[in-house]
C-alpha cells in the first residue's frame, strides 16, 4: 500500500503550482474550499480519533494535494471524514481546490 501512495503522490509534489492554476477556476477552487477550512484553516486543529494535528493544507503544492485527494477519494488512502469529503468531488473540483489552496501561498490566512 506505501508503494502505491508513494508512486501516486511523489510524482505530484514536483508539479508546479503555476501549471494548475493556468488550467483550473480559482473562484470555483475557493468556493469548493470553503468546508476545507472548517478543519484545516483552524491554527492547531486537531482530529478527535485518533487525536492528531490536521495538517496545514495553504501553500502546499497542487499536484499534492489533487494526489491526496484522489488517493481518498479512490479509497487507497485511508481517514473516513477525508474519504467522505473527497467522495463528493469531481475531477475538475478536484483541480479547482487544488489550485486555490496552492495558489494562497504558505503565509496566506
Amino acid at each position: 500500500m506505501l508503494k502505491k501512495f508513494l508512486s501516486a503522490v511523489l510524482p505530484a509534489i514536483f508539479l508546479s503550482a503555476t501549471g494548475y492554476a493556468q488550467q483550473a477556476d480559482l473562484d470555483e477552487g475557493r468556493v469548493i474550499a470553503f468546508s476545507c477550512l472548517g478543519c484545516h484553516g483552524i491554527p492547531f486543529q486537531t482530529n478527535v480519533y485518533p487525536t492528531y494535528f490536521v495538517p496545514k493544507i495553504k501553500g502546499q503544492s497542487a499536484g499534492y494535494i489533487e494526489s491526496a485527494l484522489r488517493a481518498y477519494r479512490d479509497g487507497s488512502r485511508m481517514h473516513a471524514t477525508m474519504q467522505a469529503q473527497a467522495n463528493t468531488l469531481s475531477d475538475e473540483d478536484i483541480q479547482n481546490v487544488a489550485a486555490y489552496f496552492a495558489a494562497l501561498g504558505e503565509d496566506a490566512s
